[in-house]
């Protein structure tokens, strides 16, 4: 009778890894491209949309609602065509353009750096994403991917553009050419093919060395060695240094026998660890402290004055934060104002909050008799990009106001709105257009705007921690939120106007943890 020729161990272990490897390798080769392909059509769509931000941040809406009725160019269309290809160029994205979509399936063109104002074309992606889009004034949810054989294989970011009474007047579109994806998908699934395909190869091999071997015992020891110091045992067992099999059990007996004697060692000094935990921790409480004492904080900060009364609070969402205020005389009748907000958070944003606010009050007092904001944030901007290697920026609202006339000058570099209350008595949100943040570059160039305050008036100031406040379902408090917090009491003072908008964001944000810090400022004139 024949006798049946059986497999070996090794060779049925070899031929099962093998089988098994190829099996994974082609699945998680299949699950890469998926979910890179995804990333990648993200991260494109998402630098269409961080673009389109910069865009609308800097054309002037109510005059691209001006050429959706004229259709006709003047010389701010001209500047605002050639920033446009200008991002265009600079950012390597296939097309930008501003239209007007229209219920026949067609778009008007307000700008487009292929064609003429006033041209149009059918609409090649979704219609009805683009529609809700212009109508409603919503980003779309899903990518905007079209596909002509006249612009070619795009996807595009879609973005409606509102004029200064918040009517949607056109979309703006910042269209990306789907072959950057592909290929780049196409390089990802070759590499990841080869590299998967390489490590194969050398699991195979390692596993068929390491299997001629005799595991049984070596594990046996381990085992028992193991569950001896797991019982409680905590006396070192050294008889897993006999195991010599010049291969990973050997590593893993000697990783074994380290980390028993690292559990020992640590139980020995785990009132060291402790005691340093509660060092750090009370290190971290001084500095909470020395940054609350640099920022005002006794109210009535000026008692003997009567012709204006100001409160302001700062809460950071760790120990230290990065935003401050500050507010000082710069002569008898001139009030400086500021409220900022450091990137980043944590000690590092703390120290250079510090740094930023020292230069601010130090210039804005220097006595050399310029009230301009725009000078003081010169000068500051200046030294701030000194050595600023971890490329922090800090955005700032600075105001000086002459209490005995309530004119003053103000300057926004990259901050929130500010709020303010004047002839009608209820706050609103005053828009307008921003400078740069500072620290960005030493060539920024700032420019004050005049305001003037009547009796009765009053502003609010903050940082973004107040409208991005999120509650447990991410959902943000807002400007809306906070304007109304606002006018539930417009004629109270301003220490209760910011606790009405601190009481409204702890009942919106419930038990949801605080992300940002969150720093308010109110001021009120009486001439």
């Amino acid at each position: 009778m024949e006798t049946k020729k059986k497999w070996g161990i090794n060779k049925k272990a070899t031929v099962g890894t093998v089988i098994g490897t190829l099996i994974l390798v082609i699945l998680c080769c299949l699950a890469g491209s998926l979910i890179f392909k995804r990333a990648i059509e993200k991260q494109y769509n998402e630098k269409g949309y961080i673009l389109g931000n910069i865009i609308l941040n800097e054309i002037d809406h109510d005059k691209v609602a001006q050429y959706t009725k004229t259709w006709k160019q003047d010389d701010y269309y001209k500047e605002m065509a050639r920033y446009l290809h200008f991002i265009k160029e600079s950012s390597g994205v296939a097309y930008i353009y501003i239209v007007v979509p229209y219920e026949d399936g067609t778009m008007r063109y307000v700008y487009d750096s292929s064609t003429f104002i006033g041209d149009s074309d059918p609409i090649a992606a979704s219609f009805d994403e683009i529609w809700k889009a212009y109508t409603e004034g919503v980003r779309p949810e899903s990518y905007l991917v079209r596909k002509s054989k006249k612009y070619g294989y795009l996807t595009s970011s879609c973005l409606p553009v509102r004029d200064s009474s918040g009517n949607v007047i056109a979309l703006l579109l910042v269209d990306t050419s789907m072959d950057v994806i592909l290929s780049t998908l196409r390089s990802f699934v070759l590499n990841m093919v080869l590299i998967s395909f390489v490590l194969l190869l050398v699991f195979c091999l390692s596993n068929w060395y390491s299997i001629r071997k005799n595991l049984l015992n070596p594990i046996m020891v381990l085992g028992r060695n193991v569950q001896r110091f797991a019982s409680g045992n905590a006396e070192i067992d050294t008889s897993i240094e006999d195991i010599q099999t010049g291969d990973e059990l050997e590593d893993l007996a000697a990783s074994v026998l380290q980390m028993e004697k690292d559990i020992v060692h640590y139980i020995d000094n785990i009132q060291a660890i402790t005691a340093e935990k509660e060092r750090i921790s009370a290190e971290l409480d001084v500095a909470t402290r020395i940054q609350a004492e640099m920022l005002p904080s006794i109210f009535p900060p000026f008692p003997d004055r009567r012709e204006f009364e100001i409160y302001a609070t700062m809460t950071p969402a760790k120990e230290v934060g990065g935003d401050f205020y500050d507010f000082f005389f710069i002569d008898s009748d001139h009030i400086a104002m500021v409220m900022a907000d450091v990137s980043g958070k944590g000690v590092p944003a703390a120290l250079f909050m510090a740094k930023a606010k020292t230069l601010i009050r130090a210039r804005a007092t220097s006595g050399r008799g310029d009230l301009s904001p725009s000078r003081i944030l010169t000068d500051v901007n200046a030294q701030l990009c000194e050595n600023n290697a971890e490329d922090y920026f800090v955005t700032v609202w600075l105001a000086i106001i002459s209490l005995s006339t309530g004119k003053g000058l103000a300057i926004n570099a990259g901050h929130e709105y500010p709020v303010v209350r004047g002839d009608d008595r209820y706050y609103e949100l005053l828009i307008y257009r921003h400078c740069p943040a500072l620290a960005i570059s030493q060539e920024l160039e700032f420019q004050d705007h005049t305001f003037e305050m009547k009796p009765g008036d009053s502003f609010f100031v903050y940082t973004d921690g107040v409208p991005e406040a999120a509650n447990s379902d991410m959902e943000l408090f807002g400007n809306t939120r906070m304007v109304k917090a606002l006018n539930k009491d417009p004629e109270a003072s301003a220490q209760k106007l910011l606790k009405n908008v601190a009481d409204d964001i702890a009942e919106f944000v419930g038990d949801a943890p605080q992300f940002d810090d969150i720093t308010m400022l109110a001021f009120k004139y009486f001439g």
